[in-house]
């Protein structure tokens, strides 16, 4: 089903960045598609929220969608399966899903069960990863893929595992981890299944370049590695070598770069091959990226590549130096975690209110008043679209001007009041006329910084820490009225106390703006915002700053007929559970309440009967939603 989009939904790039997941409805809602029937009807995000709030689920909260989940799933091993085909390339590709890209259950679960058919499998980082992943049920052909630093306990579950079925390789991180392996196996009188993680020298580009080179955290150089290899040959166990493992780095922007990646980790497989080690396995990890923006171009948020423009590289570069070097191929692995879940989940929230920089009137002068006061009043008399930029600069400096005044008592509060009031009414005309004139550069960026604020109802350092913490772009957009020209600009901020809580680079039309066009907030319903492609570690990453914990989260899939089906819900945190993250007992807490409830009705300071009103209060408080509710 196709319809014409919005005007508005061009300035926010759906088309761009959607991946054809999203598209706006001619009633101005953002709707999802479902990328499995691509005739049944979009599924508009307002209304599903609506029908979340009739069942009681609240906002915020983060959307997955399985359909999403699947869509990438198929994409990148169909992908991976038709560039092994047209390139006459001998071996399967066998993908695993890092957990620790997304560790939620209902994404892990869903991950294995549309997997099983592609023999997709896991990697496991740590310990907790690996007991998740040895609690599913993986196809025969499945890989578990174990890196990270490993002790004994960990060596031993993986190798054990083996007895059930399990393709649990063990990828030696150094020669000491080499030690460790060497000993359990010893103990337990079973030949481990083992890789080998090799560090490359080449370095890709972008936001992630350290993940990449010889000076990367994980792996060995090449010293390192052959006297891992010797060590091995001494024990006897080199034949159960027989992966390795070469990560290429991180949301690698640049094709280019992966195929100069694989074809050094081809080298290091071919020469290994010749000293007579039995690999049969190449996993070239992660890097598979995310295009956040839309840009299609090799930068910090956008790659210029699809996936199967990716794995058409690795084959192809793979086969070419295998052949080369006359050695058969290996089974291909990849440990894509983003690009496989990111675009499956959204935050969606709700706008509780604004701080507008403009005024619609202004207060008449008073005959008292400071000169100056009046002067800034006089700017409206000459403001017209060809003295604008004159008006701006006038406006500013009348208003700076006053506050000095002001500051060293010259101006009373009432008059610093009618001062502001009427800046900020100047401020709107200047906007109105600043849309509709001629393009002046300088002075948008300078109405870009006097954007409004959106207070949303939930906190970047639970629901998005990586836009935090290293200024991460996810697209965002308003769910409704993108039928309507959005008629204001605003940076949104969350609801911690926290200055660093706050969204201020957005992704529009062919540009990162420091402020999102949206909308004069409507009376009779909710403003929704959602961030889209947040699957990829903001679920996992999110910390309890001011104590808001996890949001609500809900999984749904579309149905052909254009309506959804709601497969899981997950309560949010209550506060008593994010209290007892913090090393508090909620009991302990309410029996403190209680005692100084008591103590103040002794005291004659509160009468019995408000007692109960009181501790039911806090009682209710304490199991309730740590978000606006």
């Amino acid at each position: 089903m196709t319809h014409e989009q919005p005007l508005s939904a061009n300035l926010y790039g759906l088309d761009r960045w959607g991946k054809g997941l999203l598209s706006a409805l001619p009633n101005g809602d953002v709707a999802l598609c479902d990328p499995a029937h691509p005739d049944a009807p979009p599924i508009s995000l307002p209304e599903i929220m609506q029908d979340l709030q009739q069942r009681g689920i609240a906002s915020p909260l983060v959307l997955r969608v399985k359909s999403f989940l699947e869509a990438e799933i198929r994409t990148l091993n169909e992908g991976f399966a038709e560039a092994i085909q047209r390139t006459g390339y001998r071996a399967p590709y066998r993908g695993v899903f890092p957990i620790k890209v997304n560790q939620q259950a209902q994404v892990v679960d869903r991950i294995v069960e549309f997997g099983r058919q592609y023999d997709y499998g896991l990697e496991a980082g740590s310990k907790p990863e690996l007991v998740i992943a040895l609690a599913h049920r993986l196809s025969r052909d499945a890989l578990i893929v174990c890196n990270g630093v490993k002790d004994a306990e960990f060596v031993r579950l993986a190798i054990l595992s083996r007895r059930l079925g399990f393709n649990t390789v063990i990828v030696l991180e150094s020669p000491k981890e080499a030690e460790i392996v060497i000993e359990v196996a010893r103990e337990l009188g079973m030949d481990p299944l083992l890789g080998v993680r090799v560090k490359l020298t080449n370095q890709i580009s972008g936001k992630w370049e350290s993940s990449s080179g010889d000076r990367s955290a994980f792996g060995m150089n090449t010293d390192q590695l052959m006297r891992v290899v010797d060590r091995l040959r001494h024990e006897g166990l080199l034949h159960c070598l027989k992966l390795q493992h070469s990560h290429l780095g991180s949301q690698v922007p640049d094709v280019n770069d992966v195929r100069r990646a694989a074809t050094e980790a081809c080298r290091y497989f071919t020469e290994l091959v010749g000293e007579g080690v039995p690999l049969t396995h190449l996993d070239l990890g992660g890097g598979l990226g995310v295009d956040y923006t839309g840009e299609k171009r090799a930068s910090e948020n956008s790659i210029n590549y699809s996936m199967a423009e990716y794995a058409t590289a690795v084959v192809e570069t793979v086969a070419y130096a295998m052949d080369e070097a006359a050695v058969d191929h290996p089974v291909l692995i990849t440990e894509s975690g983003r690009a496989v879940s990111a675009t499956s989940s959204m935050l969606i929230f709700d706008v509780l209110e604004s701080t507008l920089y403009d005024a619609p009137d202004a207060p008449a002068v008073q005959p008292d008043d400071h000169h100056l006061l009046a002067d800034l009043a006089a700017v409206s008399g000459y403001l017209v679209a060809d003295r604008v930029q004159e008006c701006w600069n006038d406006a500013r400096f009348y208003r700076d001007e006053l506050r000095a005044l002001f500051r060293r008592g010259y101006v009373d509060l009432r008059q610093m009041a009618r001062a502001e009031r009427i800046y900020l009414s100047l401020m709107a005309r200047i906007k109105d006329i600043a849309r509709t004139a001629e393009a002046n550069s300088e002075l948008d960026k300078e109405l870009q910084k006097i954007a409004d604020v959106y207070h949303c109802n939930f906190s970047v350092f639970q629901s998005l820490p990586d836009v935090w913490a290293i200024d991460q772009l996810h697209p965002i957009v308003p769910l409704q009225m993108l039928d309507q020209a959005p008629d204001r600009r605003a940076v949104l901020s969350d609801i911690t106390c926290d200055s660093d809580g706050k969204l201020d680079q957005f992704i529009l039309d062919g540009e990162i703006a420091p402020s999102l066009p949206v909308h004069s907030l409507p009376e009779d319903r909710p403003y929704y915002l959602g961030v889209f492609f947040v699957g990829a570690y903001q679920e996992t990453l999110g910390d309890l700053h001011n104590l808001f914990g996890d949001t609500n989260v809900v999984t749904i899939d579309l149905r052909p007929d254009g309506g959804f089906d709601l497969l899981h819900e997950q309560e949010g945190d209550t506060i008593a559970e994010v209290l007892s993250y913090v090393e508090y007992d909620p009991a302990d807490c309410l029996a403190a309440f209680r005692k100084m409830v008591d103590e103040a009705i002794s005291a004659g300071g509160l009468k019995a009967s408000d007692r109960k009103t009181l501790i039911g209060a806090y009682r209710d408080s304490m199991n309730g939603y740590t978000y606006f509710e």
